[in-house]
């Protein structure tokens, strides 16, 4: 799944969790590394700073106990 798709879905209505849209940037992360072979990919950088800002929102709402 891309990221371009993943928002493509939450644009026509779907509604997924905080802890959800973490667990597919995770995986988009990894995906992404295994193709490009490489952690300093822009893409791959690119979607790493997006989960971090989402581990953060996590963080916020919930303290330190992160259950993703």
């Amino acid at each position: 799944m891309s990221y371009v798709g993943y928002h493509s879905s939450r644009s026509i209505g779907y509604d997924i969790s905080l802890e959800d849209e973490i667990l597919l940037l995770r995986n988009e992360m990894m995906q992404t590394f295994q193709e490009e072979q490489s952690f300093t990919s822009d893409l791959v950088i690119e979607i790493s700073c997006k989960l971090d800002l989402k581990i953060n929102e996590y963080m916020k709402l919930y303290g330190t106990e992160c259950k993703v």
